[in-house]
């Protein structure tokens, strides 16, 4: 029998009909709001017989990356049963998004869906597998060119190459490493979508497609259209301001694009200090964030005392 798992769903009759199946759902929705930078909680589950870092991150909308990372102690495959696994479901959201359209975040393999409904800004969030080294998606704006469903696999010559023993098409069904579902995106022959493979979500073991868990994809399916906007950013940290204070998260700069992440948090102190006002930076959280890479959202500054 699963753990309970809710997700927050918006006062809005289009997202509760959208959500109305939630407790099959592993996307995360989220009501937008002025003043906040941060969303969710992070909470703790006990391991139970037979579990994997993996089982319990798929149940609770995670990818492996996410758990591991928030749980350095705790073996990946063969967990105590009864040990606390922390599951960092406290999110903040991409600097760089648009009103409407997609993010993917390869630091974080997330992604992200923002849209409006009834005068409310929302967005669905869940995790992600990428493109192995040597073949991480390029970053920059795309657009949905097509979506299918039980889609086709036609093998792109490249990786015929590396396995030659491929077949020019797989067709849908279990074999189809595609999935279920399928977002084409209008370059570079990417495309967002399910996958027969899901220990792939949180790791880089793709050609560049992003990678969704099947009931992920699905979910999003309905709700993406033909032609929105995709951005595919590298931002290993994030910062958001919420209840009063200045919150750090950090990643792992796999790709060793952001060079010194002590410079880049100061960056962010400044320019939060020109639109608050001074702040008291709380050194030991930050060096602490930095260090761990956990994923987990560390407030690290807040308003100065006078």
């Amino acid at each position: 029998m699963k753990r309970t798992r809710c997700l927050f769903v918006a006062a809005s009759a289009l997202v509760w009909v959208l959500l109305a199946a939630c407790p099959s759902l592993a996307l995360r929705s989220f009501m937008m709001e002025p003043d906040t930078g941060v969303y969710g909680v992070t909470r703790l589950v006990e391991a139970r017989e037979h579990d994997t870092l993996l089982d319990i991150a798929r149940e609770f909308g995670l990818g492996y990356n996410q758990i591991v990372a928030a749980n350095p102690g705790i073996d990946p495959w063969v967990p105590r049963e009864g040990s606390l696994v922390r599951l960092p479901l406290t999110f903040v959201p991409p600097r760089e998004r648009p009103d409407t359209g997609i993010v993917v975040n390869l630091a974080e393999m997330r992604l992200y869906y923002f849209f409006s409904n009834g005068g409310h800004d929302f967005f669905f969030t869940a995790p992600i597998g990428i493109g192995r080294e040597g073949y991480l998606t390029e970053l920059g704006e795309y657009a949905v060119k097509s979506k299918t469903a039980n889609p086709t696999w036609v093998v792109p010559e490249s990786i015929r190459r590396e396995e030659p023993d491929l077949p020019a098409q797989v067709p849908p069904g279990p074999d189809n490493p595609l999935g279920d579902f399928a977002f084409r995106l209008s370059r570079n022959l990417y495309a967002i979508h399910g996958t027969n493979k899901p220990w792939g979500v949180g790791r880089r073991v793709s050609h560049g497609c992003i990678r969704m868990y099947p009931e992920d994809v699905g979910a999003l399916y309905p709700l993406v259209p033909v032609g929105a906007r995709v951005l595919v950013v590298y931002e290993p940290v994030k910062f958001g301001w919420a209840d009063g204070k200045l919150w750090v998260q950090v990643f792992e700069d796999f790709d060793g694009r952001l060079g010194n992440q002590l410079a880049r948090v100061m960056d962010e102190v400044l320019y939060y200090e020109t639109a608050i006002g001074p702040l008291e930076l709380d050194r030991a959280a930050l060096d602490r964030a930095l260090a761990e890479k956990s994923g987990v959202p560390m407030a690290v500054a807040r308003p100065r005392k006078e």
